[in-house]
């Protein structure tokens, strides 16, 4: 049995199936010749809200043949203490597949584990896979193979959107510059446990001089609001604007997972310049979970 649990724990080889897939869900969409999910019921499990990921899922089961079912944490036991083992053992008797989007990892595993079903990873916060995988499906559809380009992450560099890309650096073969005030750099163990290129440091300019993509995420990922005024405090000035696109290679791509906060991370103007790439990485959400979907039941 699949489960799409963590990026740290998955070979390149399957990245490269799910990515190839992508690209066949998205110029197939309306015409798909197959329905990998025809009679299944999913649950998707969510103690974060959502907007991309919620209805990227929503859809996409539907568009493979599927049920989805919403299951807010607030609705079900879980939200009165029931062990998250005990919830997966109930579940996995009537369910085909989840999609869990929660706060500790170890949920998710859990729940994996004694459920019996496909389990994907909708959001943590120590990871955002399918994030990075529709972010990596989005460059490599405008500019190529990623492999031996830069990446360049403005921010909180220990979000886990930002850990999910430390992951994928050696994985793909690209080069990730970091940069973020210390106190919101990644930790010496992760990036020691991932390997690959990579770099942190708290200069912005070096970090997106000669960069082929720039990328940031917001200063206050859900859960972290009652530090809200420190972290804007101290994040102010890592921002991307024109003038730090002006410092990357001509042509150089703009992307925000979004939510944005204009006037933060990313100006205005730099959105909207970004905007064509940036609503396509997000559409992109919608091909790349197919092909996850695909991938586990396969």
């Amino acid at each position: 049995m699949k489960h799409l649990l963590s990026l740290e724990k998955l070979p390149r080889a399957d990245f490269e199936k799910i990515l190839r897939a992508a690209a066949v869900f998205k110029r197939e969409r309306g015409h798909h010749k197959t329905q990998p999910l025809a009679g299944q019921t999913w649950a998707l499990m969510f103690s974060k809200s959502s907007t991309r990921t919620r209805v990227s899922f929503e859809v996409g089961i539907h568009e493979l043949g599927g049920r989805p079912m919403f299951l807010n944490a607030n609705d079900i036991q879980l939200g009165r203490g029931e062990p998250i083992k005990d919830t997966a053992r109930v579940l996995g008797r009537m369910i085909h597949g989840a999609v869990i989007r929660t706060f500790a990892q170890s949920d998710v595993e859990e729940f994996a584990r004694f459920s019996g079903v496909p389990t994907i990873n909708a959001l943590t916060d120590d990871e955002h896979p399918c994030q990075i995988i529709a972010d990596i499906f989005t460059f490599q559809e405008k500019r190529g193979p990623i492999a031996g380009k830069t990446v360049a992450f403005i921010g909180d560099g220990a979000c886990n959107v930002a850990n999910s890309w430390i992951w994928m650096a050696a994985k793909f073969g690209f080069e990730l510059r970091i940069a973020a005030p210390k106190k919101f750099q990644p930790s010496a163990a992760l990036l020691k446990r991932a390997g690959g290129k990579i770099s942190v440091s708290n200069d912005i300019q070096a970090t997106a001089k000669g960069a082929d993509l720039l990328y940031t995420d917001v200063w206050i990922s859900m859960g972290k609001e009652a530090e809200a005024k420190e972290r804007i405090k101290i994040l102010t000035g890592y921002q991307i604007n024109q003038s730090l696109v002006n410092l990357a290679k001509p042509g150089a791509l703009v992307m925000h997972c979004l939510p944005a906060y204009r006037g933060k991370e990313i100006d205005d103007a730099t959105l909207e310049a970004n905007a064509d790439t940036i609503f396509e990485e997000a559409e992109n959400r919608l091909h790349v979970q197919k092909a996850i979907l695909n991938w586990v039941v396969s």
